[in-house]
């Protein structure tokens, strides 16, 4: 529980930190400042991950928790959806190729066959 608290907390402070980065980082000492939280979250003794998942992300969780639900079975439904018309799609794509290739390669398959001879054709053993 503790590593997922650390975790959820870190990919939130690096989503946070992609933009802010850019706005504050020529402030003084900020990576000082940035390493410093860094490790303040990671150590044993301040539990400084604890701290902001119970205090913070945890209750807006807590709140939220029937809007979420709902999200992920709407996103299951939609990918289901999604990946069955993209299957279709796809089938539909590969049966037109094959056609258009039977298609095309018809005149070159019947040449082929004409090509050999009668006496050609009998010298192939019969394979039951």
């Amino acid at each position: 529980v503790r590593w997922m608290m650390y975790w959820i907390i870190f990919a939130l402070f690096t989503a946070t930190e992609t933009f802010t980065d850019l706005l504050i980082s020529w402030f003084p000492f900020y990576y000082e400042i940035k390493m410093a939280f860094v490790i303040w979250l990671l150590s044993p003794y301040t539990r400084g991950a604890s701290l902001l998942y119970r205090k913070f992300v945890h209750p807006t969780l807590s709140r939220k928790e029937k809007e979420i639900d709902t999200y992920i079975i709407q996103a299951r439904e939609r990918g289901y959806e999604t990946m069955v018309r993209f299957g279709k799609r796809g089938l539909n794509m590969a049966a037109t190729a094959a056609v258009q290739a039977a298609a095309k390669s018809q005149g070159a398959l019947a040449g082929r066959l004409r090509s050999f001879s009668m006496q050609d054709l009998r010298s192939i053993p019969d394979e039951a």
